[in-house]
């Protein structure tokens, strides 16, 4: 078998175990376009042939305007599953189905907390937000917000999404506290595209069909 046909081969399974994941949302045609895409970007980038956090970081700024370079790099580190530093295909679309469609809730709330947990340790720390928190105002504000400003503001954060008043936050505080109050999601700085750009980037591969693999 040719190299080609060995490589399409890959492809093709790659899709049908896509399209029947349950934690992707995304139709066939959509990951074939998906794929194309793909392999389009990393045509150039040997070894690997992977996106790396670089190209990853450049497409959140093209198709999405996300500049806040702290949560593009955990945004990166949310869908690098397997943490080779490197993104993959499948995780490319696993990836995106949560951060295009949206429609399990669940997901994007596990996604938005795996970004603010900056060491990985299952639960958002009060120094984490305070990091978090202090560079997103700083940003925002083009000025030195003062840090007892910034704790004060991270005591009434911590009110609301600390159910078990336990100091930090773990993933089921905060899925119980965006529940019951959605804005609460993004509370440490924007990890999501706007509905406006995750509309452009489906309308993006809604259009016509994948070319062929």
């Amino acid at each position: 078998m040719s190299h080609h046909n060995s490589k399409r081969q890959e492809q093709t399974k790659l899709i049908e175990k896509l399209t029947k994941k349950h934690t992707c949302n995304f139709k066939k045609h959509e990951i074939e376009k998906l794929i194309y895409m793909y392999q389009e970007l990393v045509k150039n980038s040997p070894p690997s042939y992977k996106i790396d956090r670089s190209k990853f970081r450049d497409l959140l700024h093209q198709h999405f305007e996300m500049t806040d370079d702290i949560l593009l790099d955990r945004v990166f580190r949310a869908f690098d599953q397997d943490s080779d530093n490197y993104i993959s295909q499948e995780e490319w679309v696993t990836g995106l189905s949560t951060f295009i469609d949206q429609t399990e809730p669940e997901s994007v709330i596990k996604f938005c907390f795996m970004v603010y947990d900056l060491n990985g340790d299952g639960y958002i720390s009060r120094e984490e937000m305070f990091q978090l928190l202090k560079y997103s105002l700083v940003k925002q504000t083009h000025d030195e917000d003062s840090d007892e400003s910034i704790k004060e503001l991270v005591e009434l954060i911590l009110k609301k999404l600390d159910r078990d008043h336990d100091g930090r936050v773990s993933l089921t505080d905060f899925t119980t506290s965006v529940k019951e109050e959605p804005l609460l999601i993004e509370a440490f700085g924007t990890c999501l595209p706007s509905q406006k750009m995750r509309d452009c980037f489906r309308t993006l591969i809604c259009e016509g069909q994948a070319k062929k693999l």
